[in-house]
Protein backbone atom coordinates (compact mmCIF):
# COMPACT_ATOMS: atom_id res chain seq x y z
CA UNK A 1 0.00 0.00 0.00
CA UNK A 2 1.11 3.67 -0.83
CA UNK A 3 0.96 6.81 0.11
CA UNK A 4 -0.27 7.93 -3.28
CA UNK A 5 -2.88 5.31 -3.35
CA UNK A 6 -4.22 6.55 -0.45
CA UNK A 7 -4.54 9.99 -1.50
CA UNK A 8 -5.98 9.26 -4.57
CA UNK A 9 -8.84 7.69 -2.78
CA UNK A 10 -9.39 10.66 -0.81
CA UNK A 11 -9.58 13.25 -4.11
CA UNK A 12 -11.87 10.88 -5.29
CA UNK A 13 -14.36 11.15 -2.37
CA UNK A 14 -13.69 15.23 -1.94
CA UNK A 15 -14.31 15.57 -5.88
CA UNK A 16 -16.86 12.60 -6.52
CA UNK A 17 -15.53 12.62 -10.18
CA UNK A 18 -12.36 10.62 -11.72
CA UNK A 19 -11.03 13.21 -13.96
CA UNK A 20 -11.60 16.24 -11.09
CA UNK A 21 -9.71 13.78 -8.79
CA UNK A 22 -7.04 12.90 -11.47
CA UNK A 23 -6.45 17.01 -11.82
CA UNK A 24 -6.06 17.46 -8.17
CA UNK A 25 -3.67 15.24 -7.95
CA UNK A 26 -1.63 16.01 -11.34
CA UNK A 27 -2.01 12.92 -12.86
CA UNK A 28 -4.26 11.03 -15.51
CA UNK A 29 -7.31 9.50 -15.28
CA UNK A 30 -6.13 5.98 -15.71
CA UNK A 31 -3.67 6.08 -13.62
CA UNK A 32 -5.85 7.31 -10.97
CA UNK A 33 -8.43 4.57 -11.57
CA UNK A 34 -5.17 1.96 -11.84
CA UNK A 35 -3.70 2.59 -8.34
CA UNK A 36 -7.58 2.34 -6.80
CA UNK A 37 -8.05 -1.17 -8.85
CA UNK A 38 -4.62 -2.22 -6.50
CA UNK A 39 -5.66 -0.70 -3.53
CA UNK A 40 -9.15 -2.56 -3.98
CA UNK A 41 -6.73 -5.86 -5.10
CA UNK A 42 -4.78 -5.63 -1.75
CA UNK A 43 -7.13 -4.78 0.58
CA UNK A 44 -9.45 -7.34 -1.26
CA UNK A 45 -12.80 -5.12 -1.00
CA UNK A 46 -14.48 -2.73 -2.94
CA UNK A 47 -13.90 0.87 -2.76
CA UNK A 48 -15.44 2.41 -5.98
CA UNK A 49 -19.25 2.22 -7.43
CA UNK A 50 -18.05 1.89 -10.96
CA UNK A 51 -20.75 2.18 -13.61
CA UNK A 52 -20.36 4.48 -16.72
CA UNK A 53 -18.93 7.21 -14.42
CA UNK A 54 -18.59 7.88 -10.87
CA UNK A 55 -21.42 6.25 -8.45
CA UNK A 56 -19.96 6.99 -5.38
CA UNK A 57 -18.25 5.15 -2.73
CA UNK A 58 -19.65 1.62 -1.61
CA UNK A 59 -19.83 1.47 2.85
CA UNK A 60 -16.20 -0.24 2.92
CA UNK A 61 -14.80 2.48 0.81
CA UNK A 62 -16.77 5.17 2.90
CA UNK A 63 -14.92 3.41 5.81
CA UNK A 64 -11.62 3.09 4.41
CA UNK A 65 -11.25 7.10 3.21
CA UNK A 66 -11.69 7.67 6.87
CA UNK A 67 -8.40 5.96 7.54
CA UNK A 68 -6.73 6.79 4.74
CA UNK A 69 -7.66 10.75 5.90
CA UNK A 70 -6.04 9.78 9.06
CA UNK A 71 -2.80 7.87 8.13
CA UNK A 72 -1.89 11.22 5.69
CA UNK A 73 -2.74 13.84 8.31
CA UNK A 74 -0.48 11.66 10.62
CA UNK A 75 2.35 11.27 7.30
CA UNK A 76 1.90 15.07 7.21
CA UNK A 77 2.26 15.82 10.79
CA UNK A 78 5.65 13.77 11.11
CA UNK A 79 7.02 15.57 8.42
CA UNK A 80 6.00 18.99 9.77
CA UNK A 81 7.24 17.67 13.29
CA UNK A 82 10.63 16.12 12.05
CA UNK A 83 10.99 19.78 9.99
CA UNK A 84 10.17 21.88 13.54
CA UNK A 85 12.72 19.87 15.50
CA UNK A 86 15.82 20.92 12.35
CA UNK A 87 14.76 24.25 11.47
CA UNK A 88 11.77 25.26 13.17
CA UNK A 89 8.24 25.39 12.35
CA UNK A 90 7.86 25.72 8.81
CA UNK A 91 5.11 24.69 6.14
CA UNK A 92 1.36 25.60 6.02
CA UNK A 93 -1.45 26.53 8.47
CA UNK A 94 -4.92 25.45 7.27
CA UNK A 95 -7.64 28.10 9.69
CA UNK A 96 -11.37 27.77 8.69
CA UNK A 97 -13.76 30.47 10.12
CA UNK A 98 -17.32 31.41 10.40
CA UNK A 99 -18.04 34.32 8.39
CA UNK A 100 -19.20 36.00 11.83
CA UNK A 101 -15.70 35.45 13.38
CA UNK A 102 -13.35 35.86 10.53
CA UNK A 103 -12.34 39.73 12.17
CA UNK A 104 -10.95 37.60 15.10
CA UNK A 105 -8.60 35.65 12.71
CA UNK A 106 -6.34 38.12 12.50
CA UNK A 107 -5.19 38.58 15.95
CA UNK A 108 -4.01 34.77 16.04
CA UNK A 109 -2.56 34.77 12.52
CA UNK A 110 -0.32 38.14 13.50
CA UNK A 111 1.39 36.51 16.36
CA UNK A 112 1.46 32.78 15.04
CA UNK A 113 3.32 34.76 11.63
CA UNK A 114 6.01 36.85 14.12
CA UNK A 115 6.60 33.52 16.14
CA UNK A 116 6.86 31.42 13.50
CA UNK A 117 8.41 33.19 10.47
CA UNK A 118 9.23 30.46 8.12
CA UNK A 119 5.29 28.98 8.42
CA UNK A 120 2.54 30.32 5.93
CA UNK A 121 -1.19 30.58 6.97
CA UNK A 122 -3.94 29.61 4.46
CA UNK A 123 -7.43 30.82 5.34
CA UNK A 124 -10.88 29.45 4.52
CA UNK A 125 -13.16 32.41 6.14
CA UNK A 126 -16.85 31.69 4.73
CA UNK A 127 -17.58 27.93 5.88
CA UNK A 128 -20.39 27.45 7.87
CA UNK A 129 -19.95 25.91 11.04
CA UNK A 130 -21.02 22.21 10.72
CA UNK A 131 -18.46 22.25 7.47
CA UNK A 132 -15.98 23.85 9.38
CA UNK A 133 -16.04 20.77 11.93
CA UNK A 134 -15.95 18.53 9.34
CA UNK A 135 -12.94 20.05 7.50
CA UNK A 136 -11.40 19.73 11.17
CA UNK A 137 -12.41 15.76 11.78
CA UNK A 138 -11.18 15.30 8.12
CA UNK A 139 -7.87 16.86 8.40
CA UNK A 140 -8.78 19.13 6.02
CA UNK A 141 -7.62 21.87 7.94
CA UNK A 142 -5.67 22.11 11.21
CA UNK A 143 -8.02 24.40 13.04
CA UNK A 144 -11.04 26.38 12.96
CA UNK A 145 -12.51 29.79 14.40
CA UNK A 146 -16.14 28.95 15.22
CA UNK A 147 -19.26 28.96 18.00
CA UNK A 148 -17.85 25.79 20.32
CA UNK A 149 -19.38 22.75 19.80
CA UNK A 150 -21.83 21.15 22.12
CA UNK A 151 -22.15 17.52 23.38
CA UNK A 152 -21.14 14.55 21.21
CA UNK A 153 -17.73 16.13 20.19
CA UNK A 154 -15.28 14.12 22.05
CA UNK A 155 -13.45 13.97 19.09
CA UNK A 156 -12.61 17.76 19.18
CA UNK A 157 -10.99 20.09 21.36
CA UNK A 158 -12.18 23.42 22.02
CA UNK A 159 -10.23 26.40 23.30
CA UNK A 160 -12.70 29.82 24.29
CA UNK A 161 -11.14 32.60 22.47
CA UNK A 162 -14.38 35.79 23.36
CA UNK A 163 -17.92 35.99 23.93
CA UNK A 164 -19.31 37.15 20.26
CA UNK A 165 -22.13 40.19 21.24
CA UNK A 166 -24.55 41.59 18.83
CA UNK A 167 -25.28 45.28 17.42
CA UNK A 168 -27.74 47.03 16.04
CA UNK A 169 -26.23 48.49 12.49
CA UNK A 170 -28.47 51.44 11.15
CA UNK A 171 -28.22 54.68 9.36
CA UNK A 172 -28.04 58.02 11.58
CA UNK A 173 -31.38 58.80 10.36
CA UNK A 174 -32.79 56.40 12.59
CA UNK A 175 -34.76 57.27 15.96
CA UNK A 176 -32.69 54.27 17.53
CA UNK A 177 -29.43 55.76 16.34
CA UNK A 178 -29.70 58.14 19.14
CA UNK A 179 -30.43 55.95 21.45
CA UNK A 180 -27.43 54.58 23.80
CA UNK A 181 -28.96 50.74 23.50
CA UNK A 182 -31.97 49.37 20.83
CA UNK A 183 -34.04 46.19 22.60
CA UNK A 184 -34.83 43.06 20.40
CA UNK A 185 -37.84 43.89 20.00
CA UNK A 186 -37.32 47.37 18.43
CA UNK A 187 -34.56 45.71 16.00
CA UNK A 188 -37.81 43.31 14.70
CA UNK A 189 -39.81 45.94 13.64
CA UNK A 190 -36.98 47.76 11.19
CA UNK A 191 -36.11 46.78 7.90
CA UNK A 192 -33.98 43.88 8.22
CA UNK A 193 -30.68 42.65 5.97
CA UNK A 194 -29.32 39.52 8.12
CA UNK A 195 -27.24 36.24 7.33
CA UNK A 196 -28.74 33.37 5.62
CA UNK A 197 -31.01 30.75 7.96
CA UNK A 198 -28.77 28.02 7.16
CA UNK A 199 -25.68 29.95 8.86
CA UNK A 200 -25.01 29.49 12.52
CA UNK A 201 -24.43 33.24 13.15
CA UNK A 202 -28.65 33.42 12.48
CA UNK A 203 -29.57 30.81 13.71
CA UNK A 204 -28.48 32.30 16.76
CA UNK A 205 -29.99 35.65 16.37
CA UNK A 206 -33.33 33.53 15.52
CA UNK A 207 -33.09 31.72 18.81
CA UNK A 208 -33.14 34.81 20.97
CA UNK A 209 -35.91 36.57 18.74
CA UNK A 210 -37.63 33.53 19.12
CA UNK A 211 -36.76 33.61 23.27
CA UNK A 212 -38.95 36.65 23.46
CA UNK A 213 -42.05 35.17 21.37
CA UNK A 214 -40.57 37.16 18.16
CA UNK A 215 -39.84 37.10 14.26
CA UNK A 216 -37.36 38.63 12.48
CA UNK A 217 -38.30 38.81 8.54
CA UNK A 218 -35.64 40.36 6.97
CA UNK A 219 -36.46 41.51 3.19
CA UNK A 220 -32.56 40.91 2.69
CA UNK A 221 -30.53 37.81 3.36
CA UNK A 222 -27.14 37.06 2.48
CA UNK A 223 -24.05 34.76 3.31
CA UNK A 224 -21.42 37.95 3.64
CA UNK A 225 -21.11 40.43 6.74
CA UNK A 226 -19.77 42.42 4.36
CA UNK A 227 -22.68 42.68 2.92
CA UNK A 228 -24.84 42.96 5.74
CA UNK A 229 -22.73 46.41 5.82
CA UNK A 230 -22.96 47.31 2.22
CA UNK A 231 -26.88 47.56 2.62
CA UNK A 232 -26.90 49.45 5.31
CA UNK A 233 -24.71 51.82 3.90
CA UNK A 234 -27.55 52.70 1.27
CA UNK A 235 -29.89 54.16 4.30
CA UNK A 236 -32.50 51.12 3.35
CA UNK A 237 -31.58 48.72 6.05
CA UNK A 238 -30.94 48.01 9.87
CA UNK A 239 -28.69 45.09 10.84
CA UNK A 240 -27.70 42.83 13.46
CA UNK A 241 -23.45 42.38 13.41
CA UNK A 242 -20.51 41.03 16.01
CA UNK A 243 -19.13 42.99 18.07
CA UNK A 244 -15.71 41.56 16.18
CA UNK A 245 -16.31 42.94 12.77
CA UNK A 246 -16.78 46.52 14.04
CA UNK A 247 -12.72 45.85 14.51
CA UNK A 248 -12.18 45.79 10.91
CA UNK A 249 -14.50 48.48 9.53
CA UNK A 250 -14.74 50.40 12.36
CA UNK A 251 -18.53 52.12 12.15
CA UNK A 252 -18.65 53.01 9.20
CA UNK A 253 -19.45 57.06 7.95
CA UNK A 254 -23.34 56.97 7.60
CA UNK A 255 -23.56 54.19 10.33
CA UNK A 256 -24.56 53.91 13.86
CA UNK A 257 -23.49 50.79 15.94
CA UNK A 258 -26.44 50.47 18.75
CA UNK A 259 -25.84 47.61 22.06
CA UNK A 260 -28.70 45.03 21.61
CA UNK A 261 -30.09 44.60 25.04
CA UNK A 262 -32.83 42.92 26.78
CA UNK A 263 -31.32 40.57 26.61
CA UNK A 264 -27.96 41.22 26.32
CA UNK A 265 -27.07 38.07 24.44
CA UNK A 266 -23.85 36.81 23.68
CA UNK A 267 -22.80 33.40 22.20
CA UNK A 268 -19.37 31.36 22.70
CA UNK A 269 -16.35 31.42 19.81
CA UNK A 270 -13.52 29.12 20.18
CA UNK A 271 -10.60 27.82 18.35
CA UNK A 272 -11.21 23.90 17.93
CA UNK A 273 -8.84 21.52 16.25
CA UNK A 274 -8.50 17.37 16.67
CA UNK A 275 -8.63 15.94 20.12
CA UNK A 276 -5.61 13.56 18.66
CA UNK A 277 -2.23 13.31 19.92
CA UNK A 278 0.57 14.06 19.49
CA UNK A 279 -1.55 16.20 16.46
CA UNK A 280 -0.68 18.74 14.16
CA UNK A 281 2.35 20.28 14.98
CA UNK A 282 0.37 23.45 13.24
CA UNK A 283 -2.33 23.49 15.54
CA UNK A 284 -0.52 22.74 18.69
CA UNK A 285 1.24 25.66 17.57
CA UNK A 286 -1.43 28.10 17.24
CA UNK A 287 -3.28 26.94 19.99
CA UNK A 288 0.11 28.57 22.16
CA UNK A 289 -0.57 31.50 20.44
CA UNK A 290 -4.33 31.67 21.28
CA UNK A 291 -3.58 30.76 25.30
CA UNK A 292 -1.09 34.03 25.27
CA UNK A 293 -3.38 36.38 23.19
CA UNK A 294 -6.37 38.50 24.70
CA UNK A 295 -9.08 37.74 22.46
CA UNK A 296 -11.77 39.05 24.56
CA UNK A 297 -10.46 42.08 25.57
CA UNK A 298 -9.51 43.55 21.97
CA UNK A 299 -12.85 42.27 21.02
CA UNK A 300 -15.02 43.32 24.08
CA UNK A 301 -15.23 46.87 23.70
CA UNK A 302 -17.40 48.91 21.23
CA UNK A 303 -14.72 50.84 18.82
CA UNK A 304 -15.44 54.36 17.98
CA UNK A 305 -16.55 55.71 14.92
CA UNK A 306 -13.94 55.69 11.46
Amino acid sequence: MLFRQLEYLVALARERHFARAAQACHVSQPALSEALRKLEDELKVLLVRRGRSYEGLTPEGERIVLWAQRILADRDALRDEVDALRTGLAGRLRIGSVPTASGAVPLLTGPFCAAHPLAAVELSTDLRSDELLRQVRNFEIDAGITYLPGPGTDDLRALPLYEERYVLLTGPADELARHPRATWEEAARLPLCLLHPGMQGRRVLDEVFAGLGLEATPRVETDSVASLFAHVRTGHWASIVPYAWLHVFGVPHGMRAVPLAEPVHSAPIGLVTAAREPGSVMARALLEVARRTEVAAVLGSLPGSA
